[in-house]
């Protein structure tokens, strides 16, 4: 199974952009997403954004991600 999680882009430089998920940056390819601009959420699958999400989207992803996140440290 694969997993792509939503994150938001803060600077590009080239084919490579600094994103940002719950206060931590890491630089990803977006050569896959030349479309992509600083403000997009984009789906980060092993390095590589792989597709452009609606933020609403990427919002409730994160949600979602966060939810599952709570539950485990309860059991």
């Amino acid at each position: 199974m694969c997993l792509a999680v939503p994150v938001r882009i803060v600077s590009i430089a080239g084919d490579e952009a600094e994103t940002e998920i719950a206060g931590v940056r890491r630089r990803v390819s977006i050569a896959l997403t030349p479309e992509a601009k600083v403000g997009d959420y984009v789906l980060l699958h092993t390095g590589y954004a792989i597709g452009v999400v609606d933020e609403a989207e990427a919002e409730e992803t994160l949600r979602l991600l966060q939810e599952i996140a709570d539950l485990s440290e309860v059991h």
